[in-house]
């Protein structure tokens, strides 16, 4: 009898494609509706993994999911400034984004694509951020759990949550800081707001125009080519349900009291 050779089998990992929403524009609210909507167009399979770039205008003060509302913002404040408030779906602190100073990105994909430990993780999309900023000619490094620094401080923070399969982290790169706003806005008691304090951020804290000229669209353009650099991707637009869903979350959720106020 002749025998049979097993031939070898060769399997390939599916290519996977990307699609990149560039930079636009939206309040708070409808900011973090769109997380949402592309979230569940993605678990549901009708939309493909996908990173998109944003500002906030007005500016706003996101918090974290589990965060009250009445503790860490000034709502009168934010009020008297034109400045939204939102609820995040993602844990952390409170963040001050403001209009011109910083640009904002959200990795919406199944999962399965990451490592399952919440770290290496971090590490594997901040990663994208060291390489943009690479190519910038500033050094940046990954400090645990979430966060970016140059030289030691702060550049970038970050925040994920995973929900029906589906990996959703977002973060900001400082383009430039406001602090003098950012102060009024959030908590921090009257008694620390001195200039020690004020001293003391600006020591822990970076923004890209420290380290030169740079304008937005340096930023951004850095950011699209750290962000795809190695990966199978295509320029794309919301698709129609994910708009009007994102929408409906607007009206029922993130400008709701209910939501934004429930701790």
């Amino acid at each position: 009898m002749t025998p049979i050779i097993p031939t070898t089998v060769t399997t390939t990992t599916p290519i996977v494609s990307w699609r990149i929403i560039p930079l636009t524009t939206n309040n708070a609210a409808m900011n973090m509706a769109i997380d949402e909507a592309i979230s569940e167009a993605v678990a549901a399979g009708s939309s493909p993994p996908t990173i998109r770039f944003y500002q906030w205008s007005p500016s706003a003060v996101s918090i974290g999911y589990f965060q009250s509302l009445h503790q860490e913002v000034d709502a009168g404040v934010a009020v008297s400034k034109s400045i939204d408030i939102v609820r995040r779906r993602t844990g952390g602190g409170a963040v001050y984004h403001d209009t011109n100073g910083e640009i904002t990105y959200s990795v919406i994909a199944p999962e399965s694509m990451f490592p399952k430990d919440i770290i290496q993780s971090y590490h594997v999309i901040c990663s994208c951020i060291i390489s943009s900023l690479a190519r910038l000619n500033i050094t940046a490094t990954f400090h645990p759990i979430n966060d970016i620094l140059v030289g030691g401080r702060k550049i970038s923070g970050n925040a994920q949550t995973r929900r029906s399969g589906i990996l959703l982290q977002h973060g900001t790169i400082l383009y430039d800081l406001d602090l003098d706003t950012m102060f009024s806005v959030l908590k921090v008691g009257q008694e620390k707001v001195s200039d020690k304090l004020i001293k003391d951020v600006r020591q822990r804290v970076t923004r890209l125009l420290d380290h030169g000229a740079f304008t937005k669209e340096d930023l951004y353009h850095a950011l699209v080519a750290g962000f795809t650099d190695g990966k199978q991707w295509g320029e794309g637009v919301m698709a129609l349900q994910e708009i009007q869903r994102a929408r409906q979350l607007v009206h029922e959720k993130y400008s709701t009291k209910e939501w934004n106020g429930r701790r």
